[in-house]
């Protein structure tokens, strides 16, 4: 089933510059944000959106959710038209922006989620049992009486997602949701995320500049460059379109090893005392060939190219 349609979807943004030659008639400068952006997504996706700053991900997150309207196009969630803001609609979505706080800044956590629960009308019983599903996956049961001023950024976004989650929403944006967090923080996020959308089967649409968010949350990634679609599929897909490249990595475990990896032909290197040999798709057998020749084979690893180094290469070509 598809939650979410956008058919040629453009955003543009006119500025003004005065004068005191043009004063009543200002110059005008148009800048196109986002330029006919189609997608579909259907239930229960996990989908990332990427793109460098400023390519449009943001603001097709806002028209998606309602709180920015279109120059053209249109645009589907779940049957209804995001920016004609309707009640029913509001009530099955949900959004998380890293850098923005939903909750109330000087009142504890609990008093927050309790004043959610009013204002999306949780009948009592589901509000509990999603409340305390939520503390016990997120470990925030020393959280929910403290005020959010006196929380760290980890334990801020804990409660936000918490909130997120409390009305059991259709569709869930997370715009940056690990921004800024540290490592044991932006993990446990990411297993919340991911064992959310596989319980409840809820559609999750996720923007982030950390690929690691990417690579373990997402099946399908969006990919747009200056507002327009660059590539639309799976990781997997995206690696063997674009990259042209492997990895070879051997483990040098003695001096003898690092002697025969120096004779060899190919265009190599060492990194922290094992050996990489970057070589195209094309010559990824004579160099595997000429590698078990010299060394055992679990000693010899065979990679893609990083996914974010393949990306970089697809803005930097655009």
């Amino acid at each position: 089933m598809k939650v979410i349609t956008s058919n040629k979807i453009c955003k543009s943004f006119e500025k003004k510059r005065y004068s005191f030659r043009n004063f009543l008639k200002p110059e005008i400068t148009v800048k196109n944000a986002i330029t006919d952006l189609d997608l579909e997504i259907m239930e229960g996706e996990f989908v990332g959106f990427l793109g460098p700053n400023g390519a449009g991900k943001t603001t097709f997150l806002k028209i998606l959710t309602g709180i920015m309207h279109p120059t053209s196009g249109e645009a589907e969630v779940l049957g209804y038209t995001p920016w004609q803001r309707n009640y029913k609609y509001l009530k099955q979505i949900a959004i998380v922006m890293g850098q923005k706080n939903q909750l109330w800044w000087d009142i504890p956590a609990i008093d927050s989620f309790n004043l959610l629960r009013e204002v999306y009308s949780i009948p009592e019983k589901q509000y509990k049992t999603n409340l305390d599903r939520m503390v016990d996956m997120l470990g925030m049961h020393n959280l929910v009486n403290s005020r959010l001023r006196e929380m760290s950024l980890g334990e801020r976004m804990k409660c936000e997602l918490t909130a997120c989650f409390l009305h059991n929403p259709r569709v869930i944006f997370l715009d940056e949701p690990t921004i800024g967090l540290d490592v044991v923080s932006a993990r446990a996020i990411r297993v919340f995320l991911k064992q959310i959308n596989k319980d409840n089967g809820c559609t999750v649409i996720l923007t982030s500049h950390y690929m690691a968010d990417i690579e373990e949350l997402c099946q399908r990634i969006f990919i747009i460059n200056k507002g327009k679609k660059v590539y639309d599929g799976d990781i997997k897909e995206l690696l063997s379109k674009f990259s042209s490249e492997k990895i070879v990595k051997v483990v040098l475990n003695d001096v003898s090893d690092r002697q025969k990896f120096s004779r060899l032909h190919h265009k190599k290197s060492l990194l922290d005392g094992d050996g990489i040999i970057r070589c195209s798709n094309s010559q990824i057998a004579t160099v595997a060939k000429d590698l078990f020749d010299l060394f055992p084979a679990e000693n010899i690893a065979i990679n893609n190219v990083d996914i974010e180094e393949v990306i970089t290469k697809m803005f930097d070509q655009r």
